[in-house]
């Protein structure tokens, strides 16, 4: 991954000339709380690599860090803000519509803020969705429930429509909640605002339970996603111990990144075998799956495996290219779980081994539930810094974290890429460690 090259500037509305109204005042007086936008965190920290751009006379990559600015582009007393959440449910959606609220309501005194209802449909007339009024008041318990108080919706809507709707509504500042898809979409939004000579700020808030943002080093509801799934793998490993031959099989959210079923594998260290997207493995052969699983259950009479949703992909007939997409044009991915278990139970029964064999999917569960302490204090940052950037008149760019801080990235450097594991890194390498499941590849002779 080359760093190097990454723009990071930040679209602006304009000169950002009013005084900010937040206050941090202690014991009476008014402490340093504002951020330059001369303050910045370097993308690459590795010493050598920077050594040798400073040598060359090169400026690192760097992001600008988030939070308050000292004068912001919006007049708060005559601003209208909106929120859209967007594609499938995530642990924290509440906890960020409630900390944008909050923000804006509190710190910058803005009255006027809008939910959209039911993601992109809600600019739509055709679908009737109403609008919902967000204060203080509307979302003083959303955190406590799973799920978005606006609800969400997929699959893409006419970009044109959703700027006429803005305009009609005289939103100038809009709030995207949502993955991959909803960034693209929203710099296009963003795109369409500039072509029509709009003043109209765009902030995205990325979400993934997958955590496979390009240049996010987390994202929001990842922490409670592992957190449950770690809880799957405990049941998991019980009910494996308790037949003979038992064998649990966990299918995990993970449609091209495996960071969920690494991670959790890492935190419950009861896993004998990890399959995920980013890394290739044999059923058959004197290397491969099937084989290791053999001798695991020859040694310990029970195993348990975890599994990522686009995990082996490859073994099934149509390739990817020719596949179903869905609503939001993602390709329909073949249901590892249920292929893995028919193909245990036939390989064990093949060899004369009755084996009992359990396949859980917690995913739903996970995605629905209302996000953790930590991932809440997350959400809480989250949502505050995508206020301050939205207010001091930045527009098409996300709040990220990146090197332990919160930062602004450019909706272009981020939209249509995706973060993924790295079969040599130490987070693949640690859960070979843990598994002790080795390569699952048979031998090439060249």
């Amino acid at each position: 991954m080359n760093h190097d090259r990454i723009d990071t500037a930040i679209p602006v509305l304009g000169d950002a000339k009013i005084p900010s109204p937040i206050q941090r005042e202690r014991q009476g007086e008014i402490p340093s709380c504002f951020i330059s936008d001369s303050e910045s965190v370097l993308i690459d920290v590795d010493l050598n690599r920077l050594k040798s751009q400073l040598e060359q006379n090169q400026t690192p990559s760097a992001f600008e860090r988030a939070g308050p600015r000292q004068k912001i582009y919006f007049d708060p007393s005559k601003l209208k803000c909106a929120i859209v959440t967007c594609g499938g449910l995530c642990p924290g959606l509440n906890d960020i519509i409630r900390a944008i609220v909050l923000e804006l309501y509190h710190g910058y005194g803005v009255h006027n803020i809008f939910g959209i209802r039911h993601g992109l449909q809600g600019f739509i007339p055709a679908y009737g969705h109403d609008i919902m009024e967000l204060n203080p008041e509307a979302v003083v318990s959303i955190h406590e429930m799973g799920g978005t108080v606006l609800g969400s919706s997929r699959g893409p809507q006419p970009v044109e429509d959703i700027v006429d709707c803005i305009e009609r509504m005289n939103i100038r500042l809009l709030f995207m909640i949502g993955g991959d898809g909803t960034l693209m979409a929203a710099t296009r939004i963003g795109n369409t605002i500039d072509e029509r000579n709009l003043k109209i700020g765009v902030i995205g808030i990325p979400k993934t339970i997958d955590n496979d943002i390009y240049l996010v080093s987390r994202s929001f509801g990842f922490d409670t996603a592992v957190d449950q799934a770690t809880q799957a793998i405990i049941s998991a490993h019980n009910e494996a111990k308790g037949y003979p031959n038992g064998i649990s099989l966990i299918k995990l959210m993970g449609r091209y990144s495996g960071f969920i079923a690494a991670t959790a594998t890492l935190a419950q260290q009861d896993v004998n075998f990890t399959l995920i997207p980013e890394v290739d493995f044999d059923l058959e052969g004197p290397g491969g799956f099937l084989e290791a699983l053999s001798e695991r259950m020859d040694r310990r009479k029970h195993a348990v495996i975890v599994v990522a949703e686009g995990a082996g992909q490859k073994f099934f007939k149509a390739p990817a290219r020719e596949k179903e997409v869905d609503i939001s044009g993602n390709i329909k991915l073949d249901d590892i779980g249920l292929f893995l278990k028919d193909v245990i139970t036939a390989y064990f029964a093949a060899n004369h081994l009755e084996v009992s064999i359990k396949l859980i999917d917690p995913s739903y569960m996970i995605r629905s539930l209302p996000a953790n302490a930590n991932d809440q204090v997350f959400c809480s940052f989250l949502g505050r810094d995508a206020v301050h950037a939205g207010m001091a008149g930045k527009t098409k760019m996300i709040i990220g974290h990146w090197n332990g801080s919160f930062v602004h990235v450019p909706m272009t450097a981020s939209a249509g890429k995706r973060n993924r594991v790295d079969p040599y890194g130490k987070l693949w390498l640690s859960v070979l460690e843990a598994t002790g499941q080795g390569a699952l590849k048979n031998p090439t002779y060249e």
